[in-house]
C-alpha cells in the first residue's frame, strides 16, 4: 500500500481494515477398489485446506510538516 500511496504522491495512510483473505484452496485425494467373482470392495481417503493471505484496506493521504 505504501508504494501505490507515494504513486499518487501521499505520505501516509489511513488503514481502514487488515484481516484475512481467502485465496484458495489444496486438495488431495487417493481411492482404490477391488473386484473378485461376486464382491467387490472400495474405499477412498481426501482432504482439503484454505489458503489464506493478508489483506488491508486504507486510505491514501498527505500531510504537511510543519
Amino acid at each position: 500500500m505504501k508504494d501505490e500511496a507515494a504513486k499518487l504522491g501521499a505520505n501516509g495512510i489511513l488503514l481502514q481494515g487488515v484481516g484475512d483473505q481467502q485465496v484458495g484452496t489444496v486438495g488431495g485425494a487417493y481411492g482404490s477398489s477391488t473386484a473378485s467373482g461376486n464382491s467387490a470392495y472400495g474405499y477412498g481417503v481426501g482432504s482439503s485446506a484454505a489458503v489464506f493471505q493478508k489483506a488491508g484496506s486504507g486510505m491514501a493521504i498527505y500531510v504537511t510538516q510543519n
